[in-house]
Parts: structure tokens; sequence; C-alpha cells
């Protein structure tokens, strides 16, 4: 196996990539990654892993057999010294004792609140009200990418901090904060949509679709997995017209907010986020549907599998769920994968199968349990879809 093409294949790909090192294990692929920090600083980014998951090593792997896939990764970042004294400061120890709520990782003064603490997107919204509150220090994802070490983060507050009362955060505190932002409700152009796509896809897919008895008339999460390009149209066509119209997509920014997808998502009832940009906002942009007793589509694994595979389930619609006792329907995508492969531009007329489940309603659960329950709900239904290995 030709690991020096690889690694050069990787590094054509992935600006975010200084050096990497392939290993061979049991026949496959493992890859040691270096990032570039100047250059992901330079482009403002805070979710690191996924980027070079998605625009390195799967970018990769959609070109190869299986046989050359890279199977798993390490990330690897300069340790400094973990045994520098940490100061005795009621800033700092208030900091400190907050991001021990979001991370079960021991805490240095130099971790790297990703990399070491493995924090994601949600946990950086929690951090940034907490420094806004307590502190009074704005932190956004620009600030933030300049400064992922907790040293780094710490020495900024320090910095710039005007107030010092500690306080604790709650979702629905985030969410229901006032903002400047209204739905476009597009009733006769997504019915349009819908009026065209329906028949469409059952003749080219053989559509099938099974479980519309379990769509509810009130405000409801759908929550499908996530196979291919195919499947916000693919619920957006199987939807009745009824709910359709009362009915918002979660779509990422960086595919639907350009080119020939851009007015399909202004008139198509979408919300579009970024993973890297105005977190907080796109949350509360997210839960606009569910105030108003409309619905909202999102994808659980925030992703399309690169390989049928189920990926790992995203909490936000649980945390949703949870603080707006909405119930969630958990939808079942099965042959979209085989019909549009991730890189693929034109669709296959495969056998496409979509299935509403039972709702599942988040009174009594932790939105850890609502997360738990949706995806072994969709895994159950299924034979077809099986959790994707993790990374590392």
């Amino acid at each position: 196996m030709d690991t020096t093409a690889v690694e050069n294949r990787i590094l054509e790909l992935c600006i975010y990539v200084k050096k990497i090192e392939m290993i061979v294990k049991d026949d496959s692929f493992y890859a040691i990654v270096y990032p570039d920090f100047e250059v992901l600083k330079k482009n403002n980014i805070i979710n690191i892993q996924s980027e070079i998951r998605w625009y390195g090593i799967e970018l990769y792997n959609m070109e190869v057999e299986d046989s050359q896939k890279i199977r798993a990764f390490e990330i690897v970042h300069e340790r400094v010294d973990s045994t520098q004294e940490n100061p005795n400061d009621p800033l700092y120890l208030a900091l400190i004792s907050f991001i021990a709520t979001l991370s079960d990782k021991t805490i240095f003064y130099y971790s790297h609140l990703e990399l070491d603490l493995e924090l994601d997107s949600l946990n950086y919204v929690e951090l940034f009200v907490f420094v806004e509150e307590s502190f009074g220090v704005h932190i956004d994802e620009k600030i933030f990418s300049k400064m992922m070490r907790i040293d780094e983060l710490y020495k900024y507050i320090k910095e710039n901090q005007n107030k010092f009362e500690k306080v604790s955060i709650e979702w629905r505190d985030i969410l229901d904060k006032k903002i400047n932002y209204k739905l476009i409700y597009s009733p006769i152009i997504i019915s349009l949509f819908k009026i065209f796509l329906l028949p469409f896809f059952k003749l080219y897919f053989s559509l099938e679709v099974k479980g519309k008895e379990n769509i509810l008339q009130t405000s409801s999460i759908i929550a499908p997995n996530h196979q291919s390009m195919l499947d916000g149209f693919l619920v957006l066509a199987t939807l009745p017209f009824d709910v359709l119209k009362r009915s918002f997509f979660v779509s990422f920014k960086q595919v639907f907010g350009k080119g020939i997808l851009k007015p399909i998502a202004k008139h198509g009832q979408n919300i579009l986020i970024d993973a890297n940009e105005n977190i907080i906002q796109t949350l509360q942009f997210s839960a606009t549907p569910l105030k108003e007793g409309s619905n909202l589509v999102i994808f659980p694994e925030g992703a399309r599998s690169r390989d049928k595979q189920l990926l790992e389930f995203r909490p936000f619609y649980a945390i949703l769920s949870q603080t707006y006792k909405t119930p969630i329907i958990p939808v079942v995508i099965e042959g979209a994968y085989d019909a549009l492969k991730t890189g693929s531009i034109f669709p296959l007329p495969k056998k496409i199968r979509v299935t509403y489940l039972k709702p599942i309603y988040p009174k009594g659960m932790s939105y850890e349990e609502i997360n738990v329950r949706v995806r072994e709900a969709i895994e159950k239904e299924s034979i077809t879809l099986k959790p994707h290995p993790p990374h590392s």
C-alpha cells in the first residue's frame, strides 16, 4: 500500500493539514494528522476535527476503493508543559469550574478546548454565553478561533473583564433570547416543489412511503437519518401538504447557501447554519419554528453518511425537544445512498423507502436519553443502517 501517495493527496485536498503520516493496521490505513493551526486561525475554524475529517479524510475516501480508505485518524498538536501551576485567581477558578461541567477530561492550564477536552459547537455556545454573562466579555467564533487553549482564553478574559458575577447557564435562556429574525413562510412555492418532486421520485426511484399515520398535526421535530443530498427533498415530497406548509428545514450554509441551491433554500423554508460562524444566532433561528407552533426538519447526524452507516447523532435536536416539550418523529431513509452517493452528480434509479416512525415524547427524559431513543428507533427499523465506527 503506497502511503506516500495517500499522504500527498490529503495535503492537496485539505489546506488545514500541515503534515500527515499514514500507518497500515490490519491492511487498513490509519492517519496521524498534524494541523496547520495558522491556516485554521486565519479561516476562523473552531471545529478542527470536523473540518479535517469532511474536507480532507472523507474527500479522499470518496475517491478510492474500500481497500484504500482511511478507516480512522487522530489529530496531534503541540503539547505545552502541563506541569505549569494553575493561577490562584477567582476568575480562573470560576472558568475552569464551568468548563469541567462540559468535559470529563482532566483540565490543565494549556489544554486545548477541542483537541484535549473534546468540546464541540454546543459546548462553545454554553461557554460563550457563560463568559459574557459572568465576566462581561464578548466572544465570538472569530475571536475564539485565535485562542482555543485554556491559557489563551483565560488571559483574554482577564484583559477584557469588566465584571465578575458567576451565573448558571440554561438552554431555554439561550434559545429564548429575543432576536431580530422572522421566518419566511412560502406555502405556495414549497407546495409546488412537492407537486413536482413526489411523482418524479415515485417514477424514478420507485419511492415507497410508510408510516404517514405517525406524522403529527401539532408542532414536531422531524429527524431523519442522512444518506444523500436527496434526503431533504425526499422529506419535503412525502410530508402532507398541511404539515409541509408549516415545516422548516435546517440546512448547511456551505451547501445550500450558494450556487443553484441558494434560491431553493431562500424560497423553500430553509434555516441556514454554519458550524464555524454565528453559532448562537443560528441555534436561536432553529428554535423559532417550534416557538411559533410549526415543525422543524433536522438531521441528527449533521452530515451525510459516506458509507451508508449511521454517524454519531448530535444532540441539538434533542435539546430543542426537551426545552420546548416537542415530540420527535424519527424518519428512516433507505436507498438514497445507493441512488446518489456523496460526490456523484446524477442520481441512479435505485429503490428508495421513507418510513415515518412513531413519535417520541420528551417527557421525563434528559436530552441525552432522547438522543439515544431516537437513534435506537432508527437503527431498529432498518437492518441496512449500522452504527459508524467512531473516529479517534
